[in-house]
Order: C-alpha cells, then sequence, then structure tokens
C-alpha cells in the first residue's frame, strides 16, 4: 500500500513549512555587550576633539565608528561626587555626595546602580581600575570607596608608579601626588605601570567571559596627578612645543572671587614649569590612549566590536593653565567639560560629532535603552539614544554642574555652593544663590569666557531667564 509513503511525504511536508515559518521568525537578538572606559581627570586634549600636537590615535579611532559629543559635561568637577553621580543616575543634590569622603550609600542605600542594573538582569557585570572613587595615587591597588553591590569580579591593579614615588617631582613637596602638580617620566615599560596591568587584566576578563553578556568597566588612572607615565611619551613632546593658554592681563577682573580655586594664579609656578605640567599631563594622556587600544583591539580580535557598546569618556574636565587655574574643581568650561564617546554599533549616526548638550547623568538611561533593559523611575537623566540616529536633531537639554566652597563638613557659613548652567549659546554661574557673585558668558562669541557679562546693564533680561532655567534645572526629576 502507498498509504504510508504517501502520509510520510505529507509529515515532511507539514514540518518543512513549519520550520519554514520559523525561519521568518525573528531570532531572539543577543543581549548586547557593554565595554565602558573611562580615564581619571580627563579634559578633551584628544585628537579627536582638536587637540594640536595631541596623538591619541585609539580613542580617534573609536570616535571614528562612533559618535562624538562636544558638550558633554559633568555633574561635580571632583571624582567622587562625580562617580557617584553618573553610576546611580542620580544628580549630586541626590546622592548628597559633594567631597570625596561620602560613600553614596549613606543617603541612598536602595539605589540600583548602572552596572547593577545589568547585574540584574543576567549579564556578568565586572569593573578593573577606578570606578568609584578612590584617592589616586595613594590608594591604588587597594578598594578604595568601592561599592560592593555593583560587580560581581573586582580587579585593583597596581604598578610600578607606586613604587617609583620617592622619584616623582611635585611643585609642593609637602602636599603629596594626589591634588598637586607632580610628575615622573619614567623608566620602564608601559606593562609595568598600574594602567598597563588594568589593560592586560581587562583583556584577561574579555578572552574569559565573550561568551556571555558581559558589561565591562575599565577606570585608567591617568592623566591624573601624579603625570606618571614610561619616558617616551615625554620625549615625544619638545619643551618647547608645548604651547599655554592666552590670558588677558586683567582676566580675573569683574569676576567673582569664589570662581577662583588657585591663588596665586599658576600657584606662583614660573612658565618653564608650566609647560613641563602639560607636557607631563599630555604624555600621560597618550600613554593612557595606548592602554586604551589594547583593550579596544582585544575586542576586535575576539570578533566583539560587532554587539558590544563602548563608551568612552571622564569624570570631569581639567585646567592647563586658563584663568590662571589648574586642575578641577571650578566652574569653567573647561573643568566641567568631558570627552564623551558613545560607539554602538548599526546606528546611523555613527561617524558624526553632535554639538547637542549632553550630560554625563545620561549616560545610565543611555546605556538601559541600548540594551533594552528598564532603568529606576528616579534617573535624572535622559536617553541620548535619539541624537545616536541623528546627532544634529533639536534637542532641548541643558547642563547643570555644582561646586562646593569652603570646608563642606564645616558650619554653614563657612561653606557655599556654585551652580553653572550650559546651553547651546550661554554659560551662566551663580555662587551663594547669587549672594556672593555671579557669570553670564556667551559661549559663542567669548568661547574663552573673558568677558563676564552678568553685570552689564544690556544683559539683565539673559540674567534673569538663565537664572529661572538654572532654578528649573535644580528641581528633582518628575515622572
Amino acid at each position: 500500500s502507498m498509504r504510508p509513503i504517501f502520509s510520510l511525504f505529507a509529515c515532511v511536508c507539514v514540518l518543512l513549512a513549519v520550520a519554514d515559518s520559523r525561519a521568518d521568525e525573528p531570532k531572539p537578538a543577543r543581549k548586547p555587550n557593554v565595554l565602558f572606559v573611562i580615564a581619571d581627570d580627563l579634559n578633551t586634549t584628544l585628537g579627536c576633539y582638536g587637540a594640536p600636537l595631541v596623538k591619541t590615535p585609539n580613542i580617534d579611532k573609536l570616535a571614528a565608528r562612533g559618535v562624538r559629543f562636544d558638550r558633554a559635561y559633568c555633574q561635580f568637577p571632583l571624582c567622587n561626587p562625580s562617580r557617584a553621580s553618573f553610576l546611580s543616575g542620580r544628580r549630586p543634590d541626590a546622592t548628597g555626595v559633594l567631597e570625596n569622603a561620602t560613600y553614596f550609600r549613606k543617603n541612598l542605600p536602595d539605589a540600583v546602580t548602572l552596572p547593577q542594573l545589568f547585574s540584574n538582569n543576567g549579564y556578568y557585570v565586572a569593573r578593573v581600575g577606578k570606578l568609584y572613587h578612590y584617592g589616586v595615587p595613594n590608594q591604588i591597588g587597594t578598594n578604595g570607596l568601592d561599592d560592593p553591590p555593583s560587580w560581581q569580579e573586582v580587579v585593583n591593579p597596581r604598578g610600578r608608579d607606586r613604587d617609583d614615588e620617592p622619584k616623582i617631582f611635585s611643585i609642593n613637596p609637602q602636599a603629596g601626588f594626589g591634588g598637586t602638580l607632580s610628575w615622573l617620566a619614567a623608566e620602564g615599560t608601559d606593562a609595568e605601570q598600574t594602567d598597563g596591568k588594568a589593560a592586560e587584566a581587562a583583556i584577561r576578563l574579555l578572552e574569559k567571559h565573550r561568551g556571555e553578556p558581559f558589561f565591562l568597566a575599565v577606570g585608567f588612572y591617568r592623566p591624573h596627578t601624579p603625570y606618571v607615565a614610561p619616558k617616551s611619551y615625554f620625549d615625544a613632546h619638545p619643551l618647547d612645543s608645548i604651547t599655554l593658554p592666552d590670558a588677558p592681563p586683567n582676566g580675573r577682573e569683574g569676576v567673582p572671587p569664589a570662581a577662583f580655586t588657585v591663588r596665586p594664579p599658576h600657584y606662583g609656578i614660573p612658565i618653564e614649569t608650566r609647560k613641563q605640567a602639560k607636557r607631563a599631563y599630555i604624555a600621560s594622556i597618550e600613554f593612557m590612549d595606548a592602554q586604551a587600544g589594547k583593550v579596544l583591539d582585544a575586542l576586535d580580535r575576539l570578533g566583539l566590536s560587532d554587539n558590544t557598546i563602548v563608551v568612552f569618556t571622564s569624570d570631569h574636565g581639567y585646567h592647563l593653565g586658563e584663568h590662571g587655574l589648574w586642575q578641577k574643581m571650578s566652574l569653567f568650561e573647561e573643568s566641567t567639560r568631558v570627552p564623551f564617546i558613545v560607539a554602538a554599533p548599526g546606528r546611523k549616526g555613527n561617524g558624526g560629532s553632535s554639538k547637542r548638550i549632553v550630560e554625563l547623568v545620561d549616560l545610565y538611561p543611555t546605556l538601559a535603552d541600548l540594551s533594552g533593559l528598564k532603568p529606576p523611575a528616579e534617573l535624572d537623566g535622559k536617553s541620548v539614544v535619539p541624537l545616536l540616529d541623528n546627532p544634529q536633531r533639536a534637542w532641548d537639554n541643558l547642563a547643570l554642574t555644582q561646586v562646593t566652597r569652603g570646608n563642606p563638613q564645616g558650619p554653614k557659613e563657612q561653606r557655599f555652593l556654585g551652580y553653572t548652567l550650559r546651553t547651546e549659546k550661554y554659560r551662566y554661574t551663580e555662587w551663594d544663590e547669587g549672594r556672593r557673585g555671579r557669570q553670564l558668558y556667551d559661549m559663542e562669541t567669548d568661547p574663552q569666557q573673558f568677558h563676564n557679562l552678568a553685570e552689564e546693564p544690556g544683559s539683565q533680561a539673559t540674567v534673569d531667564e538663565m537664572k529661572a532655567k538654572l532654578a528649573r534645572k535644580r528641581q528633582p526629576q518628575t515622572r
């Protein structure tokens, strides 16, 4: 009888039809990986941001395959407040972290941090090096002020930079190295330095966990003081090639005293020493770029780049002599602006740049959005994913940065706050809600902020408008 053969044939046809219809159904997408790379105390002195003489080929290459944000701002120009803010997705007024000593869970015990969200959604989550605050250089090799719930695995690299500390030059030998201009053109190889060890550890973790969705955060220490890098990075920049920023002789006139943290200007150090400090900072950046490059190359080598979102940024900007200032803790553009590059595979804006205003607090909602994860409702930022597809589109964000003056732990009358608001056209700053002065700069005509317009007769309407915008931006998010 033919019947069994026919029924077998019919079964095969039905199975093929079912298989065919299943082939058309979308396969469940692989979860995208995240590689989050952050440098410490890095401003926009990078090739892709137009810095002359600075060679950062690896970060430049990343920018060429992602979107480079030209106006990205931190929420507080100091390590702990900034990192507690962007890793929790909350502004410093919500975290209560306004200095380098407070652990954010003292005030937000139940916060679900950015890495924790990924951990809760089945990702392998690890950090290498500095993500939450720790004192550099003294706490290198320790957990510092880490947040244990954020990570499944941690690596605290420690390199010869710690052992070479007796050789470091400092402009103020009594002050230690963490908050003063200090540097060393080091002997030995990249791999012996803490950041070299961090790159190696990151590559090991990529190799080990490439088969599962991962969120890997890599925190480099440079260019934070002391500016330590192997000698070859210094040799690439003869001192006579180093330029210092312009400053009109009366540059501090008409500016509230609270705006200036460095007195006397440049700490009183001569021009030659300033050039040496800037050269050491650039050498540290180029060294850090080479270490970041090793990690990015490993991503390519392991075939992970087409399914990994890469973000590169810093915790705040950095002064290199503008307004006579060095380092951080100011509310000028140079201290508040950060490099911010997002390379998410397959986005239409890749290879472009955006002049729209974004904030570090936008990082958390952006990574959640790109990964299809639901972030906590109380986050203060917003996803910048629309700008990854159209970097020039209209965008109504403003950037709010704040800082403390006086002793943050001292009695109330000994301390006050400064807030600054950046729009596409202006930067407006208030010290102690205006009682200790205000600043207004037209960033289109005066990008170096030489001319404070706040007290000029024609500025009242703009000051009033900016004051209202600043007050609105300080209100907690309502959803």
